[in-house]
């Protein structure tokens, strides 16, 4: 399925333990025909059940990818993904930035690692399904994606079962407006969070058309900005512009998290 374009979006929400704040937003990126949705306690709140908060989205949705972040890869974090891959029907996948034990991660669900140093790097290269990497530019995207290729060969991996999507924080209040100096084409701006892209749902449809048409990616993790406004925005902008680009799907082909990838 290599060179489809896929698309995740975060719907952490600082200080929201009502499980139906997220229902909303992961109904919102599902009516976008997005690959899946993430959620990573460290930004949610403390103390936030992730793969259970997500366990009660799964019956609400019925198509779209659930993938709550982990932080071992031994333990109840594990069990409770297995959990809701069964009660999402497959939909469910994990996010994790790291290792605390020792051990293999799980066969299934989906793996996503966040790659944002040597030793999630190699865990991507030995497990990854899905690679997160914090990219500026395409070029830089392209360099990473390459490095995670060699890593992944290695192993005695092919590279081409890695998703490689770039992690970018976006911050649409501009509405319609064009994408700030150094935020749009020239590549999103770096910031300590991570690259930013701060303008209108046009222009950043733009830059992931490029970033795709390049190769350097496969597609991105989108982290809106304000969770409510940024991701109904993406949806009726920056995906739509993309679907009717034909770029983006307009309908879910398979109903697991696997099928979409």
């Amino acid at each position: 399925m290599g060179g489809l374009l896929h698309l995740g979006v975060a719907i952490d929400q600082p200080h929201a333990y009502d499980a139906g704040a997220y229902v909303e937003l992961a109904r919102l990126a599902e009516r976008g025909g997005l690959d899946f949705v993430t959620l990573d306690g460290a930004f949610a709140g403390p103390g936030l059940d992730t793969a259970g908060v997500l366990a009660r989205v799964a019956p609400e949705t019925s198509r779209i990818g659930l993938v709550p972040a982990v932080t071992a890869v031994a333990g109840r974090e594990p069990g409770a993904v297995a959990g809701l891959d069964w009660v999402s029907g497959g939909r469910a996948g994990l996010l994790t930035h790291g290792v605390d034990a020792p051990g293999p991660l799980p066969a299934d669900p989906v793996c996503c690692v966040d790659v944002t140093d040597r030793q999630p790097a190699s865990l991507a290269a030995r497990h990854a399904d899905v690679a997160l990497v914090r990219a500026v530019s395409a070029a830089h995207a392209a360099e990473l994606r390459g490095q995670l290729a060699a890593r992944a060969a290695e192993y005695g991996r092919d590279p081409r079962e890695i998703r490689v999507l770039a992690s970018l924080r976006v911050d649409l209040g501009d509405g319609e407006r064009a994408a700030e100096p150094g935020h749009g084409g020239g590549g999103p701006r770096p910031t300590a969070q991570g690259p930013l892209y701060r303008g209108g749902p046009v222009d950043l449809a733009e830059l992931i058309a490029v970033w795709h048409a390049e190769g350097a990616v496969d597609g991105f993790h989108l982290l809106p900005v304000e969770p409510r406004r940024d991701l109904e925005r993406l949806v009726n902008g920056t995906v739509a512009v993309l679907q009717h680009r034909g770029l983006f799907r307009t309908f879910y082909p398979g109903g697991t998290l696997r099928e979409h990838l």
